[in-house]
């Protein structure tokens, strides 16, 4: 049995009314405790975009011996420009697109972008999580929006990322000793000490969790 879902609204809509739909999806974000205990499978979602097509793929892993289940693909024309902050919007529909494709129901998906460590607290993965309704986290490697001090260099070792009001929104994860930190943001339904036991977790060789890793490759346009 396919993934379910409910759109939230439409997608064709102008870059300024996309933040403020942005404005209004931030308050459905629920932010909780996942124990690890509950999550047997974890997909991790990436998009590929080049001459005007957008290509989705979600690879679906077994957790937290990450062997792979499932390779969801899905391509159509990308419709919405590249905005910073307005992600989501870009990649959003071809992603859902992939989500029908998929036989398996992930526990968490984890998403190459933010989720709260965004400048309207509503990232990639937040977005697309409170759509699937399933716990979320972004995954990012360069930073977007927050203030941080940079973790120690030991593989574990993080930081939190504050917002302007000084609420933590994300970490700077520490993967691999002595590399450059990834950037962990919950997106739905998961807290920042749960994001960043999964994504460590996620990352037993490489600095990039094994999930996002996949799905960047099957998603290569």
């Amino acid at each position: 049995m396919t993934m379910q879902f409910n759109d939230l609204h439409r997608w064709d809509l102008s870059p300024r009314d996309a933040m403020r739909l942005q404005s209004r999806i931030r308050e459905k974000i629920a932010i909780r405790k996942l124990s690890a205990k509950k999550v047997h499978l974890v997909a991790g979602v990436d998009v590929s975009v080049k001459e005007g097509r957008s290509r989705a793929a979600i690879v679906v892993l077994t957790y937290p011996d990450l062997q792979r289940q499932e390779t969801a693909v899905a391509e159509e024309k990308t419709r919405f420009p590249y905005v910073p902050g307005l992600l989501s919007f870009r990649e959003g529909p071809v992603i859902l697109k992939c989500v029908k494709k998929l036989k398996a129901k992930p526990d968490v998906f984890i998403f190459d972008g933010q989720g709260l460590a965004h400048p309207r607290g509503v990232g990639l993965a937040s977005h697309i999580g409170i759509i699937l309704n399933r716990p979320s986290i972004g995954s990012a490697k360069s930073h977007l929006y927050g203030s941080y001090d940079m973790p120690g260099n030991a593989r574990g070792d993080f930081s939190l990322v504050r917002d302007n009001n000084g609420k933590a929104i994300g970490a700077v994860l520490r993967t691999r000793d002595n590399t450059n930190p990834v950037f962990v943001s919950p997106g739905h339904l998961v807290d920042i000490p749960s994001a960043v036991k999964i994504i460590l977790a996620c990352c037993p060789k490489y600095k990039i969790p094994e999930p996002i890793r996949a799905a960047h490759s099957a998603a290569s346009l």
